[in-house]
């Protein structure tokens, strides 16, 4: 009997500890978009990103090797975040036809997150600038992606035609970023409403 308590006594202890820790991360992780946006990925410092979330740059590297990795794991939960909004709404929907149409309204709502938009063009402006780590952050992006495409062609089905299903993904996410950037740069030679015009007839053209 002494050794079940004992044992349930660690658990709650191991439960409470993990919960702290989840709780750390996730504060680093939302910092962590804020100091990216204010000051940009290549200036943000683990400082600032830990001070900010009410942690030490001990709290930081317990939970993150460096700052990109602390990217990568923003980018997984957003991607995941994507995921989870945007097959809630397929599952609701009866033909390939809603099916589409729901892809193409979630794809044009993305307009509205301009931040994060900028922060994924800072990113990868820093990686092209550093080839020696370029490759492995285009290498886990990729991965991140292949595992939302599985989960969400599941559902897609036969909603788009066959083809270069990879390729045609990834020019939706140049033209959006692209386009959402010219946006903010100069928003009266792109108004919102033309920029949304714009992409939904490139997404159009893109999954014909």
């Amino acid at each position: 009997m002494y050794i079940i308590e004992t044992g349930m006594v660690a658990q709650a202890v191991l439960n409470k500890h993990q919960q702290k820790s989840d709780a750390t991360r996730r504060k680093l992780l939302a910092s962590a978009r804020r100091i990216f946006a204010r000051d940009g990925f290549e200036a943000a410092r683990i400082e600032d990103i830990a001070a900010h979330a009410g942690h030490t740059r001990g709290a930081f590297y317990a939970n993150f090797e460096t700052k990109e990795s602390l990217f990568l794991a923003l980018l997984e939960q957003t991607v995941s975040e994507h995921i989870s909004r945007l097959m809630t709404r397929l599952q609701c929907c009866a033909s390939d036809q809603e099916k589409i149409a729901a892809v193409r309204s979630y794809y044009l709502e993305r307009t509205c997150d301009q931040q994060w938009s900028m922060l994924m063009l800072e990113f990868k402006l820093f990686a092209v600038r550093h080839p020696r780590i370029r490759a492995r952050l285009a290498r886990a992006h990729r991965e991140m992606r292949s595992s939302a495409k599985v989960e969400i062609n599941a559902l897609l089905s036969s909603a788009f035609p066959d083809g270069p299903q990879e390729a045609k993904r990834v020019s939706l996410e140049a033209a959006l970023s692209g386009l959402v950037l010219q946006h903010a740069y100069d928003p009266e030679s792109l108004p919102e409403d033309q920029l949304v015009a714009t992409l939904g007839q490139i997404f159009d053209v893109v999954t014909r």
